[in-house]
């Protein structure tokens, strides 16, 4: 006895640049389709259980290390926003 499986799906048209194309289809794996790789890329980028992967990550960290690291953050974003508006004023 034989089974087959017939699979019904709605199939929709869509247009995308050819930039888009081209990434889409540099993320795409030899025996892959396309709505594969868009089903496989959108859910690692929204998936909350990845983001989850990495709670209490730094649980072991001391509360002078985590000042220290804030401490780097604060300093970059400073250097950022000064070079942001050094070119500012150059426009």
């Amino acid at each position: 006895m034989f089974k087959h499986m017939f699979m019904f799906m709605a199939v929709k048209t869509i247009t995308v640049t050819e930039q888009a194309y081209k990434a889409l289809a540099g993320d795409k794996n030899k025996d892959e389709s396309f709505s594969e790789v868009i089903l496989r890329t959108h859910k690692r980028k929204g998936n909350v259980e990845d983001i989850m992967k990495f709670s209490g990550a730094w649980s072991d960290m001391s509360d002078e290390e985590a000042d220290e690291i804030l401490k780097n953050i604060n300093k970059l974003n400073k250097g950022a926003w000064r070079s942001i508006k050094h070119k500012v004023k150059g426009m």
